[in-house]
């Protein structure tokens, strides 16, 4: 039933009328993207129609075998690429499910639990310590509320509330005593009732959920890299084929067999591994993260945290561990001493009296931290009053910033009288003289100047019947305490391998300038530039923005628009930007950002979704240890782009030189796929397994226009390619000679080119170390694929069926070992310009 003067609330079948008309209160969610949308983007991809396209020649001229192996390996193409397509975006998900709680409301006289997405405007809700808000409403009536509003504002304190006399526009969260309650938060103490006025999208959370919706998230640097390269390789491919089927269909007469000689060339020249290889390349890299407990949600991300020049970070919760803890106390006549388990007795009264003007069971932060000091410094002191009991409570209000409350103390007929609260308003409580005043005043400035928490605390007893104003107890101040969010461990140390790699850390915060200033202090970051908050950035235009941000590391007072307008200016003065965060407010800036990174742990669904990692364990040190990790992907992917380029040019080359010179054909589109479905992708992983440079994380992030593809790479690759391509060639017209058989001559030749192949795995593991100093370095993956490449090549040599599939003649022990060397031998003049180790070999 509903209390004694209660509002009925609404009726059910009001309700009902206006569930209906407005909705369910809860965020819109995208629609997952259909099966057959996301196979038909799959197959825009040219190397899959062209594999299609050979498949089914093969079929229509019914070589079974042949077409049944192109169109497999089609098939595993695609699946591989519809695995990574279908990690989609699910913050919008997320944040329906948070922001639809179950509520209890008042329906038709009675107080009813109904799931959250129930809820209408014009309902009655009933809100109690420890519940979730279940949509925006205006307070009618309240006692001793108070809320956390840290997944809207940022502030790590709970924040006031009371109803208002009269009618009040309604006002965004964020400070004390305003009358409004907000989806999404949560109650820390009190109770009251509340008159809903939005529900759904139309609430503050509904609000940031649609700025996730409007958000561009970009690609990557190397994305648009690799995909200029990609198109420009192919236009000059493509053309090379129609010229091909030109030259083969007028000079010979058979344009059938020239078709297939074009989609061979087509096949060898397309770049279609570089994509392939970089998603492959990026998920070894998310496992690889996820060991050091950081989890990929979106796997560009992999790779740009190797080149991010700014980071990002709010405060409460992430830098600090979104807990209160007292640090300091001070008593009138004793000196200031630092909070711990073995406390002077000078000061025990202020412990014990603050838990007295406390909950006995808390759920306030602050409340919690005095019971928690409580029990390691009063046990079995006396100071501890678990058999007391309450006689009245004086809540928070605008004309007292003070709790008081009222015990029953056992053996005596006084009422004990406990108070915490602002110091000055326990000054006023304690009417304390003009200069006792100042002592405990300047005391408490000096505390805050620490980034801390002040609270003051008085005591009273009083006989008789118990007053209704506060200020009618004889109240004596009993000292000052000072609370912090401590730091996480190691986050100093963090920020300071941070600024050696050349990484800036920037804090971004909601709470107040003197605590953001007190705590980037403690983590080493620079504030001789001063603070700026969020009213100057409100109020400064976009080019004053962009000026300051290039100075200016610790931001106070941030609200998600201005969280989210920081990050687009960093971006827009080319920065890469990553950004951590573990709130509702923060979730904007966390996909706005280069790489959002998210806290795992008491990080919120919404910020979770809507980053590209996500932190498990919380731990500052575990991003700096991803951004390390991040650095040595990024090396080690450019060695295999290297190696994929140089392996292009034999492959190429095969495919239309002999056909110039009026040879066979040698590589048919069964030897490409071989090559590209064996090798490729496989060597992807064994140079990913590379361990990483000692000196990684003391250089500078590479340059933002820094082309993964440099003119010295380019021209290392095109050479080591051309070396292999004239070893195969001339080991094919040997073939040709010597065996007469052009089946015998093209094994050879492929011989030779897989043999060069691995000579180029392991040349280019490093450009600075020899390959004897290689071959002592652990690298399972790359001796795994070697392994596996020398064993399908030898399937290929002796058993009919793949013998037969691949074109294959008989070859001779002599010629085998011939071709072998001679890929072998080809690159051994990079191993001698490795010894020489000019500085532009250093370099690239």
């Amino acid at each position: 039933m509903v209390a004694r003067g209660e509002s009925p609330g609404l009726t059910g079948a009001d309700a009902a009328a206006r569930l209906e008309a407005d909705g369910p209160n809860e965020l819109s969610r995208e629609g997952p993207r259909g099966i057959l949308r996301a196979i038909a983007e799959v197959l825009r991809e040219p190397m899959l129609a062209l594999l299609l396209a050979a498949g089914t020649v093969y079929l229509l001229l019914g070589d079974r075998e042949e077409a049944l192996a192109l169109l497999f390996s089609a098939g595993v193409v695609i699946t591989i690429t519809l695995v990574q397509e279908r990690k989609t975006e699910r913050a919008l998900a997320a944040l329906r499910d948070l922001s639809s709680p179950r509520a209890l409301v008042v329906r038709d006289g009675e107080r009813v639990r109904i799931p959250g997405r129930d809820v209408v405007v014009g309902d009655l809700l009933v809100v109690s310590e420890g519940d979730r808000v279940a949509a925006d409403a205006r307070l009618v009536e309240s006692s001793h509320l108070e809320a956390d509003e840290s997944l809207l504002t940022g502030e790590s304190v709970p924040v006031r509330k009371r109803p208002a006399e009269g009618p009040v526009p309604a006002a965004r969260p964020g400070g004390d005593d305003l009358p409004f309650v907000y989806a999404g938060t949560l109650v820390v103490r009190g109770h009251g009732l509340a008159a809903v006025h939005a529900t759904g999208a139309r609430t503050e959370m509904g609000r940031i959920g649609a700025a996730l919706a409007d958000i561009d998230v970009g690609r990557t640097p190397l994305q648009v890299e690799v995909s200029r390269l990609v198109r420009i390789v192919a236009v000059l491919g493509i053309s090379a084929c129609l010229a091909l089927v030109l030259v083969h269909g007028l000079r010979r007469g058979d344009w059938l067999q020239g078709f297939l000689a074009g989609i061979a060339l087509a096949m060898a020249a397309l770049p279609e591994e570089f994509p392939v290889v970089l998603t492959i390349f990026m998920a070894m890299g998310a496992w690889r993260i996820s060991r050091s407990r950081v989890l990929t949600r979106r796997l560009p991300a992999v790779e740009a945290l190797g080149a991010a020049t700014v980071l990002c970070t709010d405060k409460t919760g992430t830098l600090t561990e979104n807990r209160m803890r007292i640090v300091r106390l001070w008593a009138p006549g004793c000196e200031e001493v630092a909070a711990g388990a073995a406390l002077p007795e000078a000061v025990h009264e202020v412990v014990e009296f603050g838990i007295l003007a406390s909950q006995p069971e808390p759920f306030d932060p602050m409340e919690q931290a005095f019971h928690r000091l409580g029990g390691e410094a009063l046990a079995g002191s006396g100071h501890v009053h678990q058999r007391w009991t309450i006689l009245r409570e004086y809540p928070l209000s605008p004309k007292l910033l003070s709790v008081v409350q009222a015990w029953r103390s056992l053996g005596t007929g006084e009422a004990v009288v406990a108070a915490k609260g602002a110091p000055e308003a326990v000054t006023e409580l304690c009417r304390l003289d003009p200069s006792d005043a100042r002592r405990m005043q300047d005391r408490a400035a000096a505390m805050g100047s620490e980034g801390l928490r002040v609270l003051a605390v008085a005591r009273a007893t009083h006989a008789g019947e118990l007053p209704a104003d506060p200020h009618d107890f004889d109240f004596r101040l009993v000292g000052l305490v000072g609370l912090e969010d401590p730091l996480r461990p190691g986050v100093p140390e963090a920020v300071a391998e941070c600024a050696g790699a050349g990484v800036r850390v920037m804090m971004i915060t909601g709470d107040s300038p003197e605590t953001a200033r007190a705590i980037a202090r403690q983590v080493g970051l620079e504030v001789g530039s001063g603070v700026i908050t969020g009213a100057e950035l409100e109020a400064g235009t976009a080019e004053e923005i962009a000026r300051r941000v290039r100075d200016v590391d610790v931001f106070a007072r941030v609200v998600p628009e201005q969280k989210l307008k920081l990050v687009q200016a960093l971006r827009a003065d080319g920065e890469i930007v990553a950004m951590t965060g573990d709130g509702v407010n923060d979730a904007p800036a966390l996909k706005a950002a280069h790489i959002g990174v998210a806290m795992g742990g008491r990080g919120t669904d919404v910020a979770r979704e809507a980053a590209a990692l996500i932190v498990t364990d919380d731990d500052f040190t575990s991003i700096v240890a991803a951004v390390r990790l991040g650095r040595r992907i990024h090396e080690n992917l450019r060695r295999a782009m290297a190696y994929i380029l140089a392996v292009h040019v034999p492959t190429t080359g095969l495919a239309l030189l002999p056909l110039v010179l009026g040879w066979p054909m040698v590589l048919f589109p069964v030897h490409i796929v071989f090559l590209e479905l064996m090798i490729d992708p496989a060597c992807s992983m064994a140079f990913e397994a590379e361990p990483g440079d000692e000196g990684l994380m003391r250089r500078p992030p590479r340059r933002v226009d820094a082309p993964l593809f440099t003119r010295r790479v380019l021209l290392v690759s095109a050479l080591q390619g051309a070396a292999i391509l004239v070893a195969s060639m001339a080991c094919f017209r040997i073939g040709l000679d010597h065996t007469g058989n052009d089946a015998s001559a093209r094994a050879m030749a492929f011989t030779t080119l897989i043999a060069g192949n691995v000579g180029l795995i392991l040349v280019n593991r490093t450009w600075q170390a020899s390959v004897l100093s290689i071959l002592t370095t652990r690298n399972w993956a790359a001796w795994a694929v070697i392994a596996g490449a020398i064993g399908t090549l030898a399937a290929a040599l002796s058993i009919p069926f793949f013998r037969g599939l691949f074109r294959f003649g008989p070859v001779g022990l002599h010629d085998l070992l011939l071709a072998t060397g001679a890929g072998i031998a080809s690159l051994a003049w990079f191993e001698i310009l490795k010894l020489v180790r000019p500085a532009w070999l250093r370099d690239a």
